[in-house]
């Protein structure tokens, strides 16, 4: 009834005739965000309106013939979904005319001030408090921030800014615990000499010590090590025998134990 309409008497509550999506959106444009969640039962309809460009309403037999641009947005991965038969494999591929990757907050992290900016004029005006402005330490630790929700996550960290907020400007105290305390790291700085030095050699030295001190925050669990570098356990084993790092010791009262 959403996309298609239907007529009056179409199920219980249709007392009026209702014009669905696609037959007000003629001549234009109609978005589907998460295209992954139409129904499956509902992906066969669509194929059609998007092929045959018609459709009737629900429980009329009127043909309607409409002239849309259909623009679908999606999170999830739909060629796993045809394998699973969650998503029609014609669908797929009528929709998969012209891709367009966004990649995410986090890989484009020059666009987050501009946002920021946006999302504070828009709160702003809503909440009766025009000209908020956010001081710089706090942008820092949205520009440090990993954004794992992306846009919409930075904008709710905005707009429950503006709604708190008692004065003009936003500052760190106004930002969300899980946002105030992600965990940052910085690349050291190397001074080169003027006789140059061996990248391989510095490469190496950084490695090794990047491993000791996450065994050493780990408490020598090379598993739980292995898992805050992102590798392998049998990859970092391989490494630690390389580098032929001791093995770090867990605590235990007087007692230790070592993890293998």
């Amino acid at each position: 009834s959403n996309l298609f309409g239907h007529v009056k008497g179409a199920f219980t509550g249709a007392v009026y005739p209702k014009k669905g999506l696609f037959e007000i959106a003629d001549r234009g444009s109609i978005f589907f965000d998460e295209i992954g969640n139409v129904p499956l039962e509902t992906q066969p309809k669509l194929l059609r309106v998007i092929q045959e460009r018609e459709f009737m309403r629900l429980g009329g037999v009127e043909t309607i013939k409409v002239d849309v641009r259909i623009i679908a947005a999606t999170n999830i991965d739909l060629q796993k979904m045809m394998q699973d038969g969650l998503f029609r494999e014609d669908l797929f591929y009528r929709l998969h005319v012209i891709t367009i990757t966004l990649p995410p907050l986090r890989e484009r992290k020059d666009d987050v001030p501009l946002l920021v900016q946006h999302f504070l004029q828009k709160y702003g005006e809503e909440n009766g408090k025009p000209g908020l402005e956010i001081a710089p330490d706090a942008l820092d630790l949205l520009m440090e921030y990993e954004w794992p929700g992306n846009v919409r996550e930075l904008e709710n960290v905005i707009e429950r800014a503006a709604v708190l907020t008692q004065g003009s400007r936003i500052g760190t105290a106004m930002i969300p615990d899980q946002v105030r305390r992600s965990p940052t790291f910085q690349i050291p700085h190397i001074a080169v000499p003027p006789d140059g030095l061996s990248l391989k050699d510095v490469v190496t030295n950084f490695e090794k010590r990047l491993i000791e001190s996450t065994l050493e925050s780990a408490g020598g669990v090379q598993k739980r090590a292995a898992e805050l570098l992102r590798i392998k356990p049998t990859t970092l084993n391989e490494m630690i025998k390389r580098y032929d790092i001791a093995p770090r010791r867990k605590r235990n009262g007087d007692a230790a134990e070592t993890d293998q």
